[in-house]
């Protein structure tokens, strides 16, 4: 999919600094002002393409590398915004100088619309300034989201039971550990009975938490513990590396840190919750994804589960939800999934609106969603990766409440 919009991407980039061109010129009147941008966005391509060529392909994902992708973001993303209605205007205005020219007969002023320019360079603007934003605040700008869901089958002794979900810790982008601990404070001043984390420990070496394994450790134990998955992040996948012995000591040392951080780290098992003569079972799923790695095995997962059972299930990826649990034999009631991020990107009005781009790759992409009885959530993370920084779609801390359906008996 992102192979086949590579070449629209490609033109609208072209556009945009078509358009910025024009622009500079139309408000400087100086072609030496154009011919200085063109010079400066040269050396800013031939240095990017220096920089990730010669990028040590070992390291993975870094806080350079991040760094970068930011600025890449910050040079591109406004151009793109400016392009999109300048070229639709334009297009008007070929089409009303055709028709004018060629069927009327006349010849007329086809001048650009100056409030259009100017609404787009304010939205540029805007768009600047939250790029810039979402790296040195919005990344760590946490924030608790509640949600009660209310099930017939829940057993009643877990009635009103807490669930805290975090996902997407990223370690290995942190940069501030006096944001991150402000944001385990928060985690800690909630009330839970059971904390899940739902994958993406690392970026991708065991290497990145060995900073942050006493930080992670101040998170609170709640009375049924804390359960961890992994995430496609979590095997090393996105690294060269020299021997496959060297990759699986490095996945073995990911699974020993988290043991380290105080997650009891379910790889494709499952545990009994117990509360008076009633359970519920946790289940672990590896990473499974559409289009990641599919180490998860639902099957072996649910072994020795009872049909009938009330069932968690923490499982990465949502597309999982969607193609293999919702419409399972078996029900599982409630799964926890994380990794979209919600791109870390987008914008929210509360209870009226949100979005964000991955909604167009995840049909769950943030939040509550169900069908039928069966429910998902999908948290958008507590750190972030690629990009380093978050516009609109915050850090996330998860609080579910877990109800049971009264029924009245007339």
């Amino acid at each position: 999919m992102i192979a086949a919009l590579f070449p629209i991407l490609l033109i609208i980039i072209i556009l945009g600094e078509i358009y910025t061109c024009h622009l500079l010129y139309r408000f400087t009147k100086k072609r030496s002002a154009v011919f200085a941008y063109l010079l400066l966005l040269i050396t800013i391509i031939a240095s990017l393409l220096l920089y990730f060529n010669g990028a040590d392909k070992s390291k993975g994902q870094t806080s350079e590398s991040m760094h970068i992708m930011a600025l890449i973001l910050l040079f591109l993303l406004p151009k793109i915004l400016i392009s999109i209605p300048l070229l639709v205007e334009d297009m008007f205005r070929f089409t009303r100088w055709t028709s004018n020219k060629f069927i009327y007969k006349k010849i007329i002023t086809n001048s650009r619309s100056s409030l259009l320019t100017r609404i787009v360079l304010v939205a540029a603007s805007l768009l600047t300034i939250s790029i810039i934003y979402g790296v040195f605040v919005g990344k760590y700008n946490f924030k608790v989201r509640q949600e009660t869901i209310v099930f017939k089958d829940l057993p009643s002794s877990f009635d009103g039971l807490k669930v805290l979900q975090i996902s997407d810790l990223h370690v290995g982008s942190w940069d501030n550990k006096a944001a991150i601990e402000e944001g385990i404070k928060m985690i800690n001043s909630q009330e839970y009975d059971v904390l899940l984390f739902t994958g993406d420990f690392v970026n991708t070496l065991a290497t990145e938490a060995d900073p942050w394994i006493e930080t992670l450790q101040k998170i609170k134990t709640p009375k049924y513990g804390k359960f961890a998955v992994l995430g496609n992040h979590d095997y090393g996948e996105y690294v060269k590396w020299d021997t496959e012995t060297d990759k699986e000591q490095n996945f073995t040392a990911i699974k020993n840190n988290i043991a380290k951080s105080g997650f009891k780290l379910l790889l494709n098992e499952n545990v009994v919750l117990k509360s008076n003569n009633d359970s519920i079972y946790l289940l672990g799923v590896e990473n499974w994804g559409l289009n990641f790695k599919k180490a998860g095995d639902l099957k072996k997962t649910s072994e020795n589960v009872p049909t009938n059972a009330f069932k968690i299930v923490m499982t990465h990826d949502p597309s999982h939800w969607d193609a293999e649990i919702v419409n399972h034999q078996q029900k599982y009631q409630l799964t926890l999934s994380g990794h979209t991020h919600g791109m870390q990107f987008g914008f929210n009005i509360p209870k009226v609106l949100e979005w964000s781009p991955a909604e167009y790759i995840y049909p769950e992409w943030g939040g509550l969603y169900n069908k039928g009885h069966q429910y998902i959530y999908v948290n958008r993370g507590f750190g972030f990766h690629a990009y380093s920084g978050r516009v609109g779609i915050w850090p996330e801390i998860t609080v579910l409440e877990l109800k049971k359906k009264q029924i009245i008996k007339g």
